[in-house]
């Protein structure tokens, strides 16, 4: 009997009391039904939960059970719009410059092969929730290893999350005023109120992302997200026509004279860029694409293909909120949105490499602006951008809160002051962070390197090692042995991205002592 209690105390959100405070039907009658398999919590029986006393059998027993604290009502596109807006970011920017690094076949080989290991990697969390019944990645933590898991996954959330908001507000911050600048052909010394980055990033905070942050679930900014990926789709047609409107080699713009675009200037004056000197003669020998390349720079592309995918702290809020959810179902909801974000990200990359070939810059949108800072269809494009960069914030933000409250207010029922307190925390902090200190952002490369892994590859695998009894699958069946292989995976990805960031900042330290 003491098993069964102390599983049944565990709910689906992650809430541990005792259930029978809050049911209006006796303790000892659920464990006997539970015993005899009549109310087993299963993921993929929807009505095999219980949660909250609103959805709760009433004393007759006839009412039916949820698995959740409410009902899902999210249909399965909003969920897939919130899925594919989660996994969507300013990433896409640069993944033309990973292809230019590794080839074409390369890169293709690696973006298929983390998009299966990311679509396996929810898999496991999604059998690993259907076994105890539980839709809280930090709660699949305290199943596996008690209270340490637990925070060791909200942590890992927390952090990863709140890097990932900084990084899109900083490029809120750095890009809304040059597009305005551009739009209103201003002075770029002005003094204007509205050409100032800490003001913008506070005015859009308040005005549209905090209203988004304080929906009560999630599955209502599947509006908002559709939205967004439908700005990400217009970048991605304007990348497409702007391959057959650009020549190669192509003509820098000449009215700029700044010394960024003068050094850059590889087409007149012969700098170093990428692979080595470049002077008038064999401009056409980088108009071919190719199909195979290994260079300094490809090890690097590595990690950015490996996180391209990072979704897995969204994957259980938005199961929770699906409307008549079932495994299979969610299964569906993280493969189509997957797909989708793999085929664009693969016509972003292959269009904007065809483009500038050995040219493209780490960021795709500054080498259009090589060719004409005023463009009026880059410029709308920025703007796409940044849109849907602003959308994605809220949806980051969600696990965030929920990982706050599981860590601290497991057993609190929802309260709205508590709700928009967090929100409200969550973004002053990380204003400051970006309007005070931008430099954090090397910092928050540390932790994304560390915690992306974890979420993405090592605590999915070592949850389901420990949740899924032996007796189902022993250590030496298949599913478990790629799982320890798959956590192994995720030890590599980290270590590796570690020592990128350490050599960057070695690199970055040398350079600047032998400036001075």
């Amino acid at each position: 009997m003491e098993p069964a209690q102390s599983e049944m105390n565990i709910l689906s959100n992650g809430k541990s009391h005792d259930l029978g405070d809050d049911m209006g039907v006796p303790m000892k009658t659920l464990l006997e039904e539970d015993q005899n398999g009549t109310q087993t919590v299963r993921f993929d029986d929807p009505d095999g939960g219980l949660e909250n006393e609103e959805f709760l059998p009433s004393a007759d027993g006839k009412k039916p059970i949820r698995f959740t604290d409410f009902e899902g009502k999210t249909s399965l596109g909003m969920s897939v719009f919130n899925l594919g807006n989660a996994i969507m970011g300013s990433g896409i920017l640069g993944l033309a410059y990973a292809m230019a690094n590794t080839g074409i076949l390369l890169f293709l080989f690696l973006l298929t092969a983390v998009a299966a290991l990311s679509s396996y990697s929810i898999h496991l969390l999604l059998k690993s929730s259907g076994i105890v019944g539980i839709r809280a990645y930090e709660q699949l933590g305290y199943r596996a290893f008690g209270t340490p898991g637990k925070m060791a996954a909200g942590i890992a959330i927390t952090l990863q999350n709140i890097g990932a908001m900084s990084s899109y507000l900083y490029i809120v911050k750095s890009e809304l005023p040059l597009v305005i600048q551009a739009f209103l052909k201003a002075d770029p010394n002005s003094d204007l109120w509205y050409m100032n980055g800490n003001y913008l990033v506070i005015m859009v905070s308040a005005g549209i992302i905090l209203p988004l942050s304080l929906m009560k679930q999630l599955g209502y900014l599947g509006y908002s997200s559709g939205f967004s990926l439908s700005c990400m789709v217009f970048f991605l047609s304007a990348v497409v026509y702007k391959k057959f409107q650009i020549p190669c080699p192509f003509e820098e713009f000449s009215a700029n004279s700044t010394a960024a675009h003068l050094s850059m200037n590889v087409s007149s004056h012969g700098h170093e860029y990428n692979n080595g000197p470049v002077h008038a003669d064999d401009e056409d020998s980088h108009c071919y694409p190719r199909m195979f390349t290994i260079n300094s720079q490809t090890a690097y592309t590595i990690p950015i293909l490996a996180f391209a995918f990072v979704c897995h702290p969204e994957v259980l809020p938005i199961y929770t909120e699906l409307r008549n959810p079932t495994q299979k179902k969610m299964q569906k909801v993280s493969n189509i949105s997957i797909l989708v974000m793999y085929t664009m990200y693969f016509l972003a990359a292959l269009f904007g490499y065809l483009t500038f070939y050995d040219k493209v810059e780490p960021e795709l949108l500054h080498t259009y602006n090589r060719i004409d800072p005023y463009d009026t269809l880059i410029l709308c494009v920025r703007v796409a951008v940044l849109t849907a960069v602003t959308l994605t914030v809220p949806i980051v933000l969600f696990p965030v809160r929920r990982a706050i409250l599981q860590m601290l207010f497991p057993t609190k029922a929802f309260n709205w002051l508590r709700h928009i307190a967090i929100a409200l925390i969550l973004l002053t902090f990380i204003n400051l962070l970006v309007i005070f200190a931008p430099n954090i952002l090397g910092i928050f490369g540390i932790i994304g390197a560390t915690s992306a892994p974890c979420l993405i590859f090592i605590f999915p695998a070592v949850f389901y090692i420990r949740i899924v009894p032996k007796d189902d699958e022993p250590m030496n069946s298949v599913h478990k042995i790629v799982s320890v292989i798959f956590a192994a995976l995720g030890v590599s990805f980290m270590v590796m991205s570690l020592s990128f960031i350490f050599i960057d900042w070695t690199t970055g330290s040398s350079r600047a002592a032998g400036g001075h």
